[in-house]
Parts: C-alpha cells; sequence; structure tokens
C-alpha cells in the first residue's frame, strides 16, 4: 500500500537492510519484522541478496557455489553488482515507488566487507562501483546483527545440517572474524543509518530490539520543535545501552541495542 504524502501523492516508501555475518540471523529478523510491520497495516516486501529477481536469482547460484572464486574478489565484486542491478530495477525500486516497507537480507554493504575490506579491492573502486549500481537508492536504515564468529558458524552449521558450505561459509574463522570487525566499521563510519544490534539473544529478543530501532527512527512521529528523547533496552546486567532516535544524533557502534 501507497504511504501518502504532504500533498495527498504517494511517497516513497522505506528501505531498510540487515547485514552481517554468517549464522547472524538476517533473514529469520527480515521475516520477523515483516510481520510485525504488516500488523500496522504497511506492505512489506521481504527480498535478499544476491538475488531477490529472476536474473540475480541465477547470479546467485553461481557466485555461492564458488565457481567464480578462483577469479578473485574483483570479479566477484561485479558479478555481485550485475546482481543489484537486476534486483534494484525489478524488485526494489518497483516496491518503493508504491511506498512499501522493503526489507533486503544484505545489500551493498556485504560487497563492501567480503570482497573490499577482506578482498583487498581499494575502497575507492567499491563506493564508484556502488554508486554506479545503487545510486539514490540507498538504506533508510541498516541493522548489523553483530555477535562472535564463532557462534555464528555454529549456527550456520546447526542450520544447513548435514549440507554442503557455500562459498563464504567455507572460509577459516580468521575470515569471519575479520568480516565481524568490517561491518562494525561501517556502522562507525555512517552512525545515522547503521544501528548494531546485539544477536547473541534468542530469535524473539533481537526481533524485539529491532523494533526498538525500528518503531522509533522509522514509523514514530518527531515531537514538534524537539526530536526524540533517547531510550534504554536493559540487559540483564543492569547496563544501559541506549538508541538515540533522532537521525540526526550519532550511535556510537559499540553501544549496541541488547536483546
Amino acid at each position: 500500500m501507497a504511504v501518502a504524502g504532504k500533498n495527498g501523492g504517494a511517497r516513497r516508501g522505506c528501505f531498510i537492510t540487515l547485514e552481517g555475518g554468517e549464522g547472524a540471523g538476517k533473514s529469520t529478523q527480515a521475516r520477523m519484522l515483516a510481520e510485525r510491520l504488516s500488523l500496522r497495516g504497511l506492505e512489506c516486501v521481504t527480498t535478499r541478496e544476491p538475488g531477490g529477481s529472476p536474473h540475480a536469482e541465477e547470479l546467485r547460484a553461481v557466485l555461492l557455489s564458488g565457481a567464480v572464486a578462483s577469479l578473485g574478489p574483483m570479479a566477484e565484486a561485479l558479478l555481485f553488482a550485475a546482481a543489484r542491478v537486476d534486483h534494484l530495477d525489478h524488485t526494489i525500486r518497483p516496491a518503493l515507488a508504491r511506498g512499501a516497507y522493503v526489507i533486503c537480507d544484505r545489500f551493498a554493504d556485504s560487497t563492501r566487507a567480503y570482497q573490499g575490506a577482506l578482498g583487498n579491492i581499494d575502497p575507492r573502486l567499491i563506493l564508484a562501483l556502488e554508486a554506479v549500481t545503487v545510486g539514490a537508492t540507498r538504506p533508510d536504515l541498516t541493522l548489523m546483527l553483530d555477535l562472535p564468529a564463532e557462534v555464528g558458524l555454529a549456527r550456520a552449521r546447526a542450520r544447513r545440517g548435514g549440507g554442503a558450505t557455500d562459498r563464504f561459509e567455507s572460509e577459516g574463522v580468521e575470515f569471519h572474524r575479520g568480516l565481524r570487525s568490517s561491518f562494525l566499521d561501517i556502522a562507525a563510519g555512517e552512525p545515522s543509518r547503521c544501528f548494531v544490534i546485539d544477536a547473541s539473544g534468542t530469535p524473539a529478543g533481537i526481533a524485539e530490539s529491532i523494533w526498538v530501532v525500528v518503531e522509533r527512527r522509522l514509523l514514530a512521529p518527531r515531537p514538534p520543535g524537539g526530536s526524540f528523547k533517547s531510550t534504554a533496552a536493559k540487559p540483564a546486567d543492569g547496563r544501559r545501552d541506549d538508541v538515540r532516535q533522532d537521525p540526526q544524533n550519532q550511535q556510537d557502534p559499540q553501544e549496541r541495542v541488547k536483546a
């Protein structure tokens, strides 16, 4: 459903991305968030990368099979970009144009982390490729699901049972530790867009932490003449982890929202 703008016309929907390492629970949290937004009468589109459109799903199969790995990170980055163009053109932009909330499991930050930081591609080249591919269609909110690499890999193993690992799950633990650091660096660099969520808790607890951010960052009206007061999620040990709600404010990525 389209969202009414000031002059009665439809305005662009909201674009939410979930990022993080393997086993962080991104797809589960995307589904749970969509269900909760739908209860508000909002149209939600859940999607993923690589994939999310017919041609992008074909490229997903190639990328995750590892067939491109021998060509190096730059070749992978170019194929991810090609998949992203199709995904944006056929899924994301049409949904945003009609006022839907688009919730995407991975987006351009994953290319920055996997192929850029860990693939040692010049960040300027990654950002230039992103500018051409993504253009103005950038996330309104990015939720960085953070947990230790060892925990995430254990979850990923349990999820697939005896199935084969994909291209990235098969990397060693040091790769995944570096990946975690890369995502936290991205969050530190764009604190008005990115919120770090502690993903070590239960799915229900993590979902509630996400909802605190989404509700106040995207859904709650701004008080006249002022900004939102910070509220705190209180973990079991009684410490406070403040979530700043004003988009002009900045969040320390180490001040995680705790489940």
